[in-house]
């Protein structure tokens, strides 16, 4: 294979690893390990973001008492991910691959220390040539603290660890320009920064995953922002992988164009961290208008009108404009304190500095 790619993040969605009866589809999975080990063994570093906990661990027992969402999400995902995971070992074992497990939650993205800790985790994983197989920690995730789905942790993943690019295999062949029912309808190939997708975007969510096509959009136009390609394709079109890597403009997929501007690794955590956010800072029109342009400026004293909820200095802030619409996010240089006794004096130290602040 000819190619400059070294690392890709690889979302594999419920939908694709589930059958129609809600359980594990063992041979789409195993076609998808042979297309893995095939991009591993040609140097790629391969990150895989698999769902399917769920489904493997409702094959496995049947209840014998109503449970509740949350209830049944814990008990199917405990079961369900020793017998994923299990899975995924004996696969990649055929091929001489070791893969090892990275459960975690939402908090572990919300303190820069956490994040780093797993960032360095998967980085020795890799750097030792093995397979980090990342999921969500269903059985403490509980629901105001889940991602939306795992497409929200693999734009994390990818971003964290600097792949070059994320692919989210789905159910769908990518965005389509209506609905993908209608025969009238063909896929949109490229997709550049700042496309208007509401007309075409659908806000239904899949059978057996928590998000649509709308969350997957989302996460990609961020990622991409990031300077990451993204690729959301069908999942059960055989050879998927290794066709998306070796014939990019012959394989059915959208495709969002990255952007051209390097990210910083702490912008990048930032970028992700607006549903960590402690407080908020309001800022006048003339600091809004000064941020949104093309220069590099902090939030000084000055320009901030008004001070949200209470938040310590490294806490993670909402920047809130005049009109009251998110314009991004930031590491507070201050505490919330601090920062109402120096709200619009002159000469004062920034309260969020550029190097930290993250535009939307």
């Amino acid at each position: 294979m000819k190619h400059k790619l070294t690392r890709v993040a690889v979302k594999i969605g419920s939908n694709v690893l589930t059958r129609p009866d809600g359980t594990l589809d063992v041979t789409r999975m195993s076609a998808l390990v042979d297309q893995v080990a095939t991009l591993h063994k040609s140097g790629i570093e391969v990150i895989l973001i698999s769902s399917g906990a769920v489904a493997s661990g409702r094959s496995e027992m049947q209840v014998s008492k109503k449970l509740d969402s949350v209830d049944q999400r814990q008990l199917f995902s405990a079961i369900g991910q020793v017998k994923l995971i299990n899975r995924y070992y004996e696969l990649f074992r055929d091929y001489g691959i070791v893969v090892g497990q990275v459960l975690t939650t939402k908090e572990n993205f919300s303190t820069r220390r956490h994040y780093l800790n797993q960032k360095n985790c998967m980085g020795v994983m890799l750097e030792n040539s093995v397979i980090p197989i990342v999921n969500e920690n269903d059985t403490i995730s509980v629901t105001e603290l889940m991602f939306t789905d795992n497409d929200e942790l693999s734009g994390l993943i990818a971003s964290m660890m600097d792949a070059q690019k994320l692919i989210i295999l789905s159910n769908i062949d990518g965005i389509y320009n209506g609905v993908p029912s209608d025969p009238a309808s063909t896929v949109i190939r490229e997709i550049e920064h700042g496309s208007d997708l509401t007309d075409y975007i659908q806000t239904s969510k899949s059978s057996f995953g928590r998000g649509g096509m709308l969350t997957k959009t989302n996460i990609a136009r961020k990622v991409a922002d990031e300077g990451i390609e993204v690729i959301i394709a069908n999942g059960k079109v055989d050879n998927i992988l290794v066709s998306l890597i070796n014939h990019p403009d012959e394989t059915v997929c959208t495709r969002f164009v990255p952007g051209s501007t390097p990210v910083s690794s702490i912008k990048k955590w930032i970028a992700h961290s607006d549903g960590f956010a402690k407080g908020e800072i309001h800022i006048n029109e003339c600091a809004t208008e000064v941020l949104n342009s093309d220069k590099a400026v902090s939030i000084l004293p000055i320009g901030i009108t008004r001070i949200e909820g209470e938040f310590e200095r490294d806490d993670i802030v909402r920047i809130v404009s005049h009109e009251g619409n998110n314009v991004g996010v930031g590491k507070a240089n201050c505490s919330s304190e601090q920062a109402k006794e120096a709200m619009g004096k002159h000469g004062k130290k920034a309260v969020v500095h550029y190097d930290y602040l993250y535009i939307e």
